[in-house]
């Protein structure tokens, strides 16, 4: 087969050269099982930008699927930092009365072995002499709160929290007002356990996602603002960017079905709810999507109608956002 990747050697047939599609299956880019083929599928990413659809006169809240949890301010802010265009920010303004938190996210609601999540983000002090707590905290489908990263802004300590403990754990790193910082999580759900790194440091490596028994899935993960003093919040804020959540996963398989006609007909099956998609060359150098669709079962299948009276043509399959 011409130029296939012998480390991720795809399944299926090679046509028999009577089609005039020689090859046509040849060269489905890392497609195997094999431990070395796994891909970081991107999940869902933004970096809060005007491109992106993002405006600065509005609450972050409703914004492109974002949704609220509690009270209080929250938006979009430009030119915080140079160079880094519009950022997202949750605190500053004081909830209404009743209310001591306030998370926003994305809802992911997704069940995948193994989650990674990155974001740069800061935290920007009080002028009003209160402190208060903005977490990264990580949730399950059912809206259980799995476990979350602590950043106090009264000792600019880095602490985390399990699930069914009542105390926090110092990580032993602290942070600088209006620096900012990259996060990273690294979520096991199959073995129940997950690390983080807070500015290219360890805060936390092999805790238990959860200790109760919570249904380790991914609902999503957000940042949060939560009152010291409901009766004197602060007016600090978090701001953070570049978010963006994948997923470790076998790349999809890409397998020809025989012909419709003189037209190929390809199945590409992966991760169920995942959305992919099917990309065809004639040189191996430049690509054109051809397909791309999401399913529940996993699979679909595509006739390339366009591939008739080609001389050749090439396959891989991907993972989309």
């Amino acid at each position: 087969m011409n130029g296939v990747n012998d480390q991720c050697r795809p399944g299926g047939t090679t046509p028999e050269p009577r089609f005039a599609l020689v090859a046509f299956i040849a060269a489905v880019l890392a497609l195997a099982a094999s431990p070395r083929c796994l891909a970081a599928a991107i999940i869902y990413q933004t970096g809060f930008e005007a491109r992106e659809g993002y405006t600065t006169n509005r609450d972050l809240v409703d914004q492109n699927g974002w949704i609220g949890d509690g009270s209080g301010g929250n938006g979009i802010l430009d030119g915080v930092f140079p160079g880094e265009g519009q950022s997202a920010y949750v605190g500053f303004a004081p909830p209404s009365p009743g209310y001591s938190y306030l998370f926003v996210y994305q809802p992911i609601n997704k069940v995948l072995p193994q989650v990674q999540f990155s974001a740069n983000f800061s935290v920007f002090d009080s002028s009003n002499t209160n402190w208060d707590d903005f977490y990264w905290g990580v949730f399950n489908q059912r809206g259980d709160l799995l476990f979350n990263l602590d950043f106090d802004n009264y000792d600019l300590g880095v602490y985390y929290w399990l699930d069914g403990t009542n105390s926090r754990v110092w990580s032993g790193l602290t942070f600088t007002n209006a620096i900012l910082y990259p996060v990273t999580l690294d979520v096991d759900f199959a073995s129940n356990r997950w690390s983080a790194t807070f500015n290219g440091a360890v805060l936390a490596t092999n805790q238990p996602v959860t200790t109760i028994g919570s249904p380790l899935d991914l609902g999503d993960i957000d940042p949060g603002w939560i009152i010291f003093d409901t009766n004197a919040p602060g007016n600090n804020y978090l701001v953070f960017d570049d978010y963006v959540i994948t997923a470790s996963l076998p790349p999809p398989q890409l397998n020809w079905l025989g012909m419709v006609g003189q037209a190929p007909v390809l199945r590409l099956s992966g991760t169920p709810g995942m959305a992919f998609a099917i990309d065809g060359s004639t040189n191996l150098l430049n690509w054109l999507p051809l397909k791309t669709n999401t399913t529940t079962g996993g699979s679909f299948d595509y006739v390339d109608n366009a591939a008739v009276g080609l001389p050749r043509r090439f396959y891989r399959g991907r993972w989309t956002p």
